[in-house]
């Protein structure tokens, strides 16, 4: 893996972790919106990290079948 890539992928999971540390608490003065507006903000950082992996870094259909098969016991 080249620099540019680490350095890339390095980048879009720090955002992903910030996006999951900074959730909104869920307490007695909960706003929906601002859970809705995180939400969004951790999908959209959670795609973006998903569809680097899968441009530069592949599973193969087998790899992919075996955590499909653990997960689902």
């Amino acid at each position: 893996m080249d620099k540019l890539k680490t350095n890339q992928l390095v980048a879009l999971m720090r955002h992903l972790v910030s996006d999951v540390q900074g959730a909104p608490y869920p307490g007695d003065d909960f706003e929906a919106e601002l859970y809705k507006i995180w939400y969004e903000h951790l999908q959209r950082n959670a795609q973006n990290c998903f569809e680097f992996l899968d441009e530069f870094f592949p599973m193969e259909q087998k790899e992919i079948d075996d955590i499909l098969k653990k997960m689902l016991k």
